[in-house]
Parts: C-alpha cells; sequence; structure tokens
C-alpha cells in the first residue's frame, strides 16, 4: 500500500503541480487583500476536492455507460499527461497559466475559485483522468482506493498551503528555481505516461 500510495501521490503531485501553480495563483490574485486571497485558495481547493470526488466515486461506471473502456482510457488519459509533460518541459505550461492569470485579472473577475483555479487548474483533464484510471485499476480494492484518495487529498492539501504561501514561496524559491523543478517533474511525469499508454495497449491486445 506504501508504493501504491507513494506512486499515486507523485502522479498527483506532477499532474496537479503546487509549484507550478503558486505564481498563478500569486498573479490571479494580485491587487487582493489577505482575506481574499485565502477565500479564494480554500474554496478554489474544496470545489477542486468535490469535483475529483465524483469522477473518484462514478468515474468507471460513467465511463461504462458510454461505452468506454478502461484499456482506451489509459492510452487516452497517457497522452493528455503526456502532452502535459512536454508543456512542462518545453515551459508552455507555464506560459498558458500565466496568459489565463493575466486574462483573469484584466477582465476583473472578483470570483476566480471556480475559474480557473478549481477548473482547470486543479481539476483538470490530467487530474481528472489521472483518478479515474487509479481507481479503476483497484476496483474493488477499498484499502488501495483509499491510499489512492489519500495521496489526492494530500497534493491538494500541498497545493492550498502553496496558495496561502505563493508570494513567500516565489521569493524563496526565484524563477529559475521555480522552472528547474518545473521540468523535473515534466520527465517523470512522461514516463508515468508512457506507462499508462503502455498498460493500455498490452490489455487491449490481451484481451
Amino acid at each position: 500500500m506504501l508504493d501504491l500510495f507513494i506512486s499515486a501521490f507523485v502522479t498527483f503531485f506532477v499532474v496537479i503541480d503546487p509549484i507550478g501553480i503558486a505564481p498563478v495563483f500569486a498573479s490571479l490574485t494580485r491587487g487582493s487583500d489577505a482575506r481574499h486571497k485565502k477565500l479564494m485558495a480554500i474554496k478554489g481547493t474544496v470545489i477542486a476536492v468535490i469535483i475529483l470526488a465524483f469522477f473518484a466515486a462514478v468515474g468507471e461506471p460513467f465511463l461504462t455507460a458510454l461505452g468506454i473502456s478502461l484499456d482506451a482510457l489509459k492510452v487516452a488519459g497517457g497522452i493528455m499527461l503526456f502532452l502535459i509533460a512536454l508543456e512542462m518541459v518545453f515551459e508552455k505550461r507555464t506560459e498558458r497559466r500565466e496568459e489565463t492569470a493575466e486574462r483573469t485579472h484584466q477582465e476583473h473577475l472578483e470570483d476566480i475559485s471556480v475559474f480557473p483555479i478549481a477548473i482547470p487548474l486543479l481539476a483538470g483533464p490530467g487530474a481528472i483522468a489521472s483518478i479515474i484510471l487509479l481507481m479503476a485499476s483497484h476496483e474493488g480494492n477499498l484499502l488501495a482506493q483509499g491510499s489512492i484518495l489519500g495521496a489526492l487529498g494530500l497534493t491538494l492539501l500541498l497545493t492550498l498551503l502553496a496558495f496561502l504561501a505563493a508570494s513567500k514561496l516565489m521569493a524563496v524559491l526565484g524563477a529559475t528555481v521555480s522552472a528547474v523543478v518545473s521540468r523535473v517533474l515534466g520527465i517523470i511525469l512522461a514516463a508515468f505516461a508512457t506507462q499508462f499508454i503502455m498498460d493500455g495497449i498490452r490489455l487491449f491486445f490481451a484481451a
């Protein structure tokens, strides 16, 4: 169970990327007071928890109703995660998030908890695909699924803490360190994505 917890935690940590989201959150809440920043951080995280918990609970039955197999989801999810990994390695993901943050700030949208914090920065396609894949891969094993949910909960808790300390975190890390960390996480995510794709193809031909 410890191995599964660590594997799931690394997957969620890389996909959600608390370190990469922190400067985006700081940009989104630029000019806001401390109370508003705290409210947006907590509200956005809670909404993301609800969305991901929904897909964790009914993700596979929902796919079954649509006639989509787990093998197909593994391949599709792996491709999506791999694209995210490429963006992280080549710094495209950060640029897109910053553009979203700037666009939202310019439009003077006070409540940013639902968009873009909860969706798509936290509960984006990568996170949704990951929780469905991991939960479905351990269907019927409540202990294993509990470990997966625990890993997700820990990741979101760390993300919330990163939001609350965004300004200080950016001052400590600096742009260079943040970019290096993002690239390393991107390489790790690419490996996980490749494994998802390979597993999906192997299971498809083994059926």
